[in-house]
């Protein structure tokens, strides 16, 4: 075999291809070998298109791994794609034909260090804070004596049963509403939300309670969605959120206009305890009616300071109408004897001039005494009549002072009143420890009872 036949023989096969054939040869030779992968890097140049397709690179070191996550796909990612998160992605290599370049179709993301769900739970609640539905502004406030509750928890859960007897022995005769929806797995966001939904829909509660007990962060999820927040944030009613245990925190709990840490501590929360109200009722019951006993006592002081005072007006307005009777009588008795005086005198002046004229001293010496005699019995009667004035007016003024209760309380006695106010006559009316009020002349003071001595009997 000569050279040439040999060059023949050993010339390789010449192979053509089409741009786009070959390009589909390499998408199904990589797409063979590179399927089912996980391709470990840091993510950047994240893009998110209208259609909600994510576009971005894995990173490491030098080396650059176009990634598409189509929407599909995104939906069912439990955290977004953000700049600079490193993560595993698990896809296929396959090869964009329109510029010849393979990139890596994205199935599922999970972060590295951080767990997938605590890293979406800090997404949403970063974007919902920006939003606003955290702030203390929207928040409501529960009704103080609600009657009418709204539950939306799972029907067969222990979390409905502890509200149920709670409320039931906190408050009896509640009307309770329960909503029944799933609180963990596929469906349970969007039963929740519906739950939500239905009590602003049809106005009946006062207030709605979102319940579930506790569990792992996965069981908790459905609380930690953006449909569940943005049902609370709109429902027409205020939500109490009891999810979990104390140290379990959800995105509802945040939203919700008031958190509680269990279910139990829920329904202690939203309605007040009866047995407390009713002792509250009767405490203030009690301090009102104290209140009005005391402001009687009072009243009744008043009135009886006022009567006193109103005895002594009168009683002075009588003794001065006495004095100025008194007055009266003495400047009549002395207009009396001062005419008796002149007609008198006139008498005299007449008899003088009788003697004058007849000289008749015998008869003058008798006119003489029969004159001295009248005024002996003028000057005596006047005196007489002047001390039945006095004596009158005496006998008026001692009456007078002796009918004063100022003047009694002068001569040392005292007027003694039990609290109600009334007075004191028989000392066996009393008990020992009771509080008394004594009037003085001048001035009151309080005393207590230590000890009654009854009165002995007339035997």
């Amino acid at each position: 075999m000569d050279d040439s036949q040999q060059r023949f023989l050993f010339q390789p096969v010449e192979r053509r291809y089409t741009v786009k054939a070959l390009t589909r040869e390499i998408a199904d030779l990589l797409s063979v070998e590179f399927t089912g992968i996980w391709v470990e890097g840091e993510i950047s140049d994240v893009k998110l298109s209208r259609q909600g397709h994510f576009y971005f690179s894995l990173r490491d070191g030098d080396a650059t791994l176009p990634c598409v996550c189509f929407r599909g796909a995104a939906r069912l990612l439990r955290f977004l794609p953000e700049e600079g998160i490193a993560v595993a992605a698990r896809g296929r290599i396959d090869v964009y034909a329109a510029r010849g370049q393979y990139q890596f179709l994205v199935e599922a993301l999970e972060p590295k260090g951080l767990g997938a769900l605590q890293l979406a739970f800090e997404q949403l609640k970063t974007k919902l804070a920006a939003e606003g539905l955290f702030s203390p502004q929207r928040k409501r406030s529960l009704p103080r004596f609600p009657r009418r509750i709204g539950i939306v928890t799972s029907p067969t859960g222990a979390a409905v049963q502890d509200i149920l007897q709670i409320l039931s022995r906190r408050c009896p005769g509640l009307s309770v509403r329960i909503y029944p929806s799933l609180v963990q797995g596929d469906g349970a966001p969007e039963q929740i939300a519906a739950g939500l939904a239905w009590f602003t829909e049809n106005p009946w509660a006062e207030l709605v309670i979102v319940a579930r007990g506790g569990g792992s962060l996965e069981d908790l999820w459905s609380f930690n969605t953006e449909a569940v927040a943005r049902a609370i944030a709109a429902c027409g009613v205020p939500v109490v959120s009891a999810v979990g245990h104390e140290t379990d925190f959800t995105i509802a709990d945040f939203v919700a206009d008031l958190r509680a840490p269990t279910p139990s501590a829920a329904a202690e929360l939203v309605v007040p305890n009866r047995d407390d109200l009713l002792a509250s009722v009767e405490s203030l019951a009690r301090r009102l009616k104290n209140s009005q006993d005391f402001a009687l006592l009072r009243k009744r002081r008043r009135l009886d300071l006022a009567a006193t005072q109103r005895a002594e007006t009168l009683l002075h307005r009588r003794l001065a109408v006495g004095a100025q009777r008194l007055d009266d009588l003495d400047f009549r008795l002395r207009d009396a004897s001062r005419s008796r005086l002149l007609e008198a005198a006139r008498a005299l002046e007449t008899s003088d001039a009788r003697i004058a004229r007849l000289d008749l001293r015998v008869k003058l010496e008798r006119v003489r005494a029969r004159i001295e005699e009248r005024e002996r019995g003028l000057a005596e009667a006047s005196v007489r009549t002047l001390a039945q004035v006095r004596h009158r007016l005496a006998l008026l003024r001692s009456r007078l002072e002796s009918l004063s209760p100022v003047g009694i309380l002068s001569r040392g006695y005292a007027l003694v009143r039990t609290p109600e106010g009334r007075l004191v006559r028989d000392a066996s009316t009393l008990t020992e420890g009771i509080p008394l009020s004594l009037r003085f002349a001048r001035g009151e003071a309080e005393a207590v009872v230590s000890k009654v001595v009854p009165a002995e009997s007339p035997g």
